[in-house]
Order: C-alpha cells, then structure tokens, then sequence
C-alpha cells in the first residue's frame, strides 16, 4: 500500500476527469468508486470519491464541490523518455496554450502538469554551470520542452 496519495478536489467532475486521465497514462485504471447517497450533500448516485492509479501512482480524487480550485502552485511531474512521448501527452493534456511555459500546462480541469524528459534533470545536476546555464537558458524560453533543443544547448561547444 502506497502511504502517501494524493488527493484531487474537483467540483463535480472527477470521474469525466479520471476516466480522461486514465486514457492517457500506461498502467493506469479506477480503483474504487464511492458515490453520494439520498443523503446528499451531492446529488444521488453522482461520484463522492474516486481512488484511481495513473502509471502505477495511486491518486484520490473528490468531488468536493466549488469551494476550492487548483493552481499552478501545485502540479503533476510526469517524466518521459522520448519527444515522441512527450508530444502524445501534452497534446492531450495542453488545454490553456496561452499559460504554458518551461514544460508546464494545464488540462482542462485546470490541473497543472509538468511534462519533462527524464534528460533533463541530468543536465541540470551538471556541475559545468556553463552549461548548464545555456540549457536553462533555452529551456526558459520554451513551452512545451524540446529535447534536441535542450540537447544542442547543452552541448554546445565552448567558444
């Protein structure tokens, strides 16, 4: 049993999103569901709670109701191995394209991915600041990342 799982507030739509996300991912399935009774405060027989996996990653997700809402500050880190990857998913997810930057968007429940190829976090723990400063560099001005880019940044040859 994984100890810590996260749990996803959602208005009313968790299981539209769940499914959704459950159709992207590898590995991925519901749970459990668990719905709202005559007792309410949902209405019957609508989704209370939903315990899901994505890539082998357990999740809750609650409908909740409107009191709260994501935000940026909080965000699913996915790692991909290949552009080909890269692209499948964030096509699927990339719903506000006006908001993206630096491997981050929102999907249309406005959740916050960050799609980032596992490389990257290579580059990063580079202890050549130079660069690694000329990948940051590109990468900032990126929104969805490119891996040849990042690349040929990185291993550009020194003046």
């Amino acid at each position: 049993m994984q100890k810590i799982v996260p749990c996803l507030w959602f208005d009313n739509n968790a299981e539209e999103a769940i499914e959704y996300y459950i159709s992207i991912f590898n590995d991925s399935r519901i749970e459990s569901v668990s719905r709202y009774g005559a007792e309410g405060p949902g209405p019957e027989g609508s989704v209370l709670v939903m315990e899901f996996t994505l890539e082998g990653q357990r999740f809750m997700a609650l409908n909740g109701g409107p009191d709260f809402a994501f935000t940026p500050a909080i965000s699913l880190y996915v790692n991909v191995a290949t552009q080909e990857e890269l692209d499948r998913i964030w096509n699927q997810l990339s719903a506000y394209p006006e908001e993206e930057q630096c491997g981050w968007l929102k999907d249309r429940f406005g959740l916050s991915w960050q799609i980032v190829p596992t490389m990257l976090g290579e580059m990063m723990n580079s202890r050549d600041a130079i660069r690694k400063g000329r990948m940051v560099k590109a990468l900032m001005k990126m929104k969805k990342l490119d891996m040849n880019a990042l690349i040929q940044a990185f291993e550009q040859p020194q003046p």
